[in-house]
């Protein structure tokens, strides 16, 4: 389906196949236990089964998409770290030693990095994709954060990163990102895609002060009032970050692979949130990891009808909590493969 006819098509998602939902449905409630015993773990493995097309679903093999680019909305102090932090964090990523890079060991993910946008060079990596699209967007208060072609070869990319996932084996696809001042971007998103009213959708970000978090409401003021752009792929071009159009166009890369996508947050959900405006039918494919501690997370879930899984303050990105939700998907499968049946249990009549 041609969706912007100057600029992107978006990849058609997998419809999630209904059959597989009853027996999956038929299966969990024969389960040595009471229907629904399992609670929301029961809807999940449905929801991963319909998803992959298969009555026995598998997360075993989850691979953590990690997309980094700068933004040039951060020449204003949007903020309170300055854009250098974005490659010095992919690094401590790629050495293994950041916060995603422990809980990934932890839960048995493959971290990889795909730099779209960091402003400056990267040292080779085995896990670190190369896909520079432009060094960091352009100032989004000022003009638009990308032209038409670097918006739609950032989602291609994405589209691209994630499919090729899929082709080596993962079966769960989980979307992070680093990018110094993407908080700024995001919340330009979902002022505009919600919509909410743009002060309901700033939040202090990476750790703003009083005189900070005054300084960015002025900023990202300036940038709505700079485009009145209501179109997905305009508003994403306008004010969005090229990590950002990457979650989304691996969210819909993932979705037509028959993939489960574990979505993150803010950040993440932001992506989400423009390919849901493109495709909405993207979200029969998403799990919504967690409620970030973030401004504006909240609603943007409410406008998406998502339920998050967990709830753990958490405010960092990365893929963080995408990361700490992918054992509740293992756990979600394996009950549907190792649980014994009533049947097995009771013996015959």
């Amino acid at each position: 389906m041609r969706l912007d006819t100057l600029t992107w098509t978006a990849p058609e998602p997998a419809p999630l196949d209904l059959a597989v939902t009853a027996e999956l449905r038929r299966l969990i409630d024969g389960k040595a236990k009471p229907p629904g015993a399992l609670g929301r773990l029961e809807a999940l493995a449905v929801q991963l089964g319909a998803i992959q097309g298969r009555p026995d679903p598998r997360a075993d093999r989850a691979v953590v998409l990690l997309f980094a680019g700068d933004h040039g909305l951060t020449e204003d102090g949007v903020s309170s770290y300055p854009r250098e932090i974005t490659a010095a964090m992919v690094r401590l990523i790629l050495d293994g030693r950041a916060s995603v890079s422990a809980l990934a060991r932890a839960a048995g993910a493959e971290v990889r990095v795909i730099d779209v946008g960091v402003a400056s060079d990267l040292a080779p990596h085995l896990a670190l994709q190369i896909a520079k699209v432009r060094a960091g967007t352009r100032n989004a208060a000022r003009e638009p954060a990308m032209s038409a072609e670097e918006c739609a070869r950032a989602l291609s990319c994405g589209a691209d990163v994630a499919r090729a996932a899929v082709e080596a084996g993962a079966e769960v696809i989980a979307i992070g990102e680093m990018g110094i001042g993407n908080t700024a971007a995001a919340s330009l998103l979902l002022h505009r895609l919600g919509p909410a009213p743009l002060d309901d959708c700033i939040g202090a970000g990476a750790g703003h002060d009083a005189e900070g978090l005054a300084r960015k409401r002025r900023v990202l003021a300036a940038a709505a009032a700079r485009s009145d752009a209501e179109e997905p792929f305009e508003v994403l071009r306008q004010f969005g970050g090229l990590e950002i159009a990457a979650m989304a166009g691996a969210a819909l890369g993932a979705a037509a692979a028959q993939r489960p996508v574990v979505v993150d947050g803010f950040i993440s959900t932001a992506a989400v949130l423009v390919a849901a405006r493109l495709q909405p039918r993207v979200l029969d494919a998403c799990i919504f990891a967690h409620a970030s501690a973030e401004r504006g997370h909240r609603i943007m879930l409410e406008r998406l009808g998502a339920e998050p899984l967990l709830d753990l303050g958490l405010r960092l990105g990365e893929g963080t909590g995408a990361v700490l939700a992918l054992p509740i998907l293992k756990a979600a499968a394996a009950m549907v493969r190792e649980v014994a049946s009533l049947a097995e249990v009771l013996g015959p009549a």
